[in-house]
């Protein structure tokens, strides 16, 4: 075979396959292209040390589905590891250090909280009142309500 000019012997051309489809997995979340390249690679094998193309096939095919069965779920469960734990969208805010911008008085049913850039309607933990321009931390969130401490600042 010959690709842009240059003669490619049949394992070369398998090897090639293989590092394809290994990019082709840095696109995609599943791991399933990283199966394919592990068969194509192991074909590639098999036609270097002169096996037919029976052979070949069947060394791609058995490469391809112990690594789908074996290989890809220790992947799976070693790149999603963390996953359950990523906080995202509002539940980020929990812990985050924002600016009481209207008096939070639990009793009048006021008070907001300025973090990120966003103004937050915000509930005192211990029902106290905080003034205006205190310091907080979120402790919690309901909703668009959002539970604050005050932080206290030396």
């Amino acid at each position: 075979m010959v690709l842009f000019g240059v003669e490619l012997s049949e394992w070369q051309v398998w090897i090639l396959l293989g590092i394809l489809f290994f990019i082709i997995e840095i696109f995609t979340p599943a791991f399933v292209a990283g199966c394919l390249g592990i068969g194509f690679i192991i074909g590639g094998l098999a036609s270097a040390i002169g096996l037919g193309y029976t052979w070949q096939l069947i060394f791609f095919s058995a490469a391809t589905a112990v690594s789908f069965f074996l290989v890809r779920p220790l992947i799976l469960k070693i790149g999603y590891k963390a996953a359950g734990n990523v906080k995202t969208n509002a539940d980020s805010l929990i812990g985050k250090i924002g600016k009481v911008t209207e008096r939070i008085d639990d009793n009048l049913s006021t008070g907001y909280v300025a973090v990120d850039g966003d103004n937050w309607k915000a509930i005192s933990l211990t029902g106290e009142s905080i003034e205006k321009g205190d310091k907080v931390e979120i402790v919690s969130r309901d909703s668009i309500i959002v539970t604050v401490k005050k932080v206290h600042v030396n």
